[in-house]
């Protein structure tokens, strides 16, 4: 596996993987920059920084996020949340077929492994509010506003 850090305006931003993919994108609050990424890890280096500059609405670099098949098929139905829009847990666990399955759908969404990538900030409330999030509410406050499809003041 292969290590870098980089710098995005919501802090340090961690990415591992290799050949097989990348398998892990975290938000730190300190590191040290990588001066030189590794070649595995380029193109997702890039794609981030397209996302950050505006320029890219999805990902296509190779992913290879490890979890449980519950955890990949939640994780797979949060790639289909497109770039700008939310929903809910209980339509996210709607979607997945099992409205019982709220809470299990929302610790699958807070172990998601890959940062920004898979969109685990897209979803929110039911009541529309922002609800829990690893990196820290403002930073998904400040990701739902930079995909907004009408740059406002505030959208929370």
């Amino acid at each position: 596996m292969e290590t870098a850090f980089i710098q995005t305006p919501l802090g340090i931003t961690k990415i591992v993987g290799d050949e097989n993919g990348i398998s892990v994108i975290s938000i730190l609050s300190e590191g040290k920059i990588t001066t030189k990424i590794p070649k595995n890890l380029k193109e997702c280096v890039s794609q981030l920084n397209e996302y950050f500059e505006g320029q890219r609405y999805h990902f296509e670099f190779k992913m290879n996020p490890q979890g449980t098949d519950f955890q990949q098929k939640v994780w797979q139905e949060l790639l289909n949340i497109p770039f700008g829009k939310t929903m809910s847990y209980l339509d996210l666990s709607k979607k997945l077929g099992d409205v019982k399955a709220i809470r299990a759908v929302a610790s699958a969404n807070g172990r998601n492994p890959l940062w920004i990538v898979v969109p685990c900030h897209r979803v929110i409330g039911s009541d529309g509010s922002l609800t829990g999030y690893a990196g820290g509410l403002w930073r998904k406050k400040w990701l739902l506003e930079h995909e907004s499809p009408s740059k406002q003041q505030s959208l929370f």
